[in-house]
């Protein structure tokens, strides 16, 4: 799907296939789910929604997000619109209560002149008991720490990856460190360039998020991609999943309260990332990125 004629969706979706990657995620332990009110328009929210007659729902921390999408105001985080969205992802989710509710990015309009009515939106829905708990989300982790102080979130989501990565730089770690906030690292394997299974530049459809990413035709990376992920085949052979175990344990090493979101959309990557989430050592994390940029 696009969203202001930009693509943020992926194709090859299949909802029988996405319902059974959710149960089979419940089974493996992967128990914190992440989506967002514009994935699928909805669609993604309503799919996690059919699934409680299989998975507890009392067994799942249910995270989504809004922002993203303007309504009528045709600006960010418009009140009304925001408590719209929210009531719509409650029933999407055909839930009573979103365990953790994020804005979608740091974008509050200039001079940051819709943060005050969004702050109060968020924390009306939490004293109501629709949100447990407040998350903030971006792209770029100088955006995050500009109004992380005003909005004083429980979680953040930053994009992060070996290659993309100013969580350190940016300030954003010893924020989460002195204030002792969740994390939660989106894009950890940059849209699945890192696990080096492509032989050549790829080109995709309308709709599709990765058309956005230039590393996907650029023929350079993909070969150094494929490059580090086999000498991470060579450095971790006794591992199940070495490539994935590598470039997740890397972003978890020194970050206690961290997790990484990893997209599933299917049972054979359910049991990929069911077999992953141990930190690295620092020395470890170093190498393996070592690997990755060169």
């Amino acid at each position: 799907m696009t969203d202001a004629g930009v693509s943020v969706g992926w194709s090859g979706h299949d909802d029988r296939q996405a319902r059974e990657a959710l149960a089979a995620a419940h089974r493996g332990g992967i128990t914190h789910w992440d989506t967002a009110d514009v994935y699928g328009d909805g669609h993604a929210e309503q799919l996690i929604g059919e699934v409680w007659s299989e998975v507890p729902r009392e067994e799942i921390f249910l995270a989504t997000k809004f922002g993203w999408a303007h309504g009528p105001a045709n600006h960010p985080y418009d009140p009304k619109f925001m408590r719209e969205r929210a009531e719509r992802s409650l029933r999407n989710l055909r839930t009573d209560a979103i365990d953790l509710h994020y804005f979608h990015h740091c974008d509050f309009g200039p001079e940051d002149r819709y943060l005050d009515g969004a702050l109060a939106t968020m924390h009306r829905l939490r004293d109501e008991g629709k949100v447990r708990f407040i998350g903030l989300s971006d792209w770029n982790g100088e955006r995050l720490m500009r109004v992380i102080e005003r909005i004083d979130p429980d979680v953040v989501q930053p994009y992060r990856n070996l290659v993309d990565d100013d969580y350190e730089s940016s300030g954003l770690k010893q924020w989460v460190d002195a204030h002792d906030l969740g994390v939660a690292f989106f894009s950890p394997l940059k849209h699945g360039l890192l696990l080096g299974k492509y032989d050549h530049p790829v080109e995709y459809g309308e709709g599709d998020f990765r058309r956005n990413i230039e590393d996907f035709r650029n023929p350079e990376a993909i070969a150094r991609y494929k490059r580090a992920a086999a000498a991470m085949r060579d450095h971790f052979p006794s591992h199940n999943e070495p490539v994935l175990h590598a470039v997740v344990g890397a972003l978890l090493a020194d970050n206690p309260t961290a997790c990484v979101l990893l997209g599933q959309r299917n049972a054979r990557q359910v049991a990929a990332a069911a077999a992953v989430g141990e930190a690295l050592t620092r020395g470890e994390a170093e190498w393996v990125r070592a690997q990755y940029r060169r």
